[in-house]
């Protein structure tokens, strides 16, 4: 049974908003193969890649950055242009609001630009192996750098938890729950690593259609949509045509999208 409930978490330590641990990734799905509304960007017999958004409506912060930079530069020209002699609290108060001005003003221009245009997983099913496209980031710091790091862990190592998390609210309403893949030393339930399956969308149905994919191949799945190049943008989605492209290290590219 699934629930946070009726059972307990098998990895050390579990996700943040854990709700249950998904099925072994070489035991049968218990739900219906499916992705929602993604496409794979690529599914042969020899690997399934899926796409991964960085957010779920990226491209709309940037057009209130303008705003929130001229409106940060306002502050700053009015107060200094001012002829006016500030008390101790009130210039506390300017230095507040300026700074918290800049840090918006950054924070929502690294948002938007610094991820690249897709975060791909890569399912090799003739060697075993999985592929990520990682972006590592701190949310709250706009002064450090951001980077993608891209990794591999045999499919023997990945796990797979399904997390909610709620509001503070006197309903505990939900606001946003997911997959998690969750990678193991090998022979223990040790964590050495954690990344996004999905956010918000085909979450268990999801697992089960790689984990379809890995056991029985392509044949096993209903037939996908045409595939996706991720580095193909909208032109009206300027945050997106300024982001970087996908471009993963060569032997890593090699290996990923071929047989042994």
């Amino acid at each position: 049974m699934s629930g946070g409930l009726l059972s307990r978490p098998k990895l050390v330590p579990p996700c943040s908003g854990w709700q249950e641990d998904l099925p072994h990734p070489d035991n049968p799905p218990v739900v219906v193969p499916a992705l929602g509304f993604n496409i794979p960007n690529h599914q042969d017999h020899v690997f399934l890649e899926l796409p991964r958004a960085s957010a779920l409506l990226r491209g709309l912060l940037i057009w209130f950055v303008p705003f929130q930079g001229f409106l940060t530069v306002d502050i700053l020209w009015s107060f200094f242009s001012s002829d006016l002699a500030f008390k101790l609290e009130e210039w506390l108060m300017f230095i507040f609001s300026a700074c918290v001005g800049v840090w918006s003003f950054l924070l929502a221009v690294k948002f938007e630009l610094t991820p690249p245009r897709d975060q791909p997983l890569r399912f090799n099913r003739a060697r075993q192996r999985l592929y990520a496209y990682n972006f590592k980031f701190r949310w709250w710091n706009p002064f450090e750098r951001w980077w993608v790091e891209p990794v591999a862990y045999d499919w023997s190592q990945v796990r797979a938890e399904r997390w909610l998390k709620r509001g503070a609210t006197m309903d505990g309403a939900v606001i946003k729950g997911g997959v998690v893949l969750s990678i193991v030393k090998p022979d223990t339930n040790e964590v050495i690593d954690r990344f996004p399956l999905t956010t918000m969308g085909a979450d268990q149905h999801a697992w089960a259609y790689v984990c379809t994919y890995m056991q029985k191949g392509p044949d096993a799945l209903p037939p996908p949509g045409p595939p996706k190049d991720h580095n193909n943008v909208m032109e009206h989605n300027i945050a997106l045509l300024l982001a970087p492209k996908v471009k993963w290290p060569a032997d890593m590219d090699l290996e990923s999208r071929t047989a042994p």
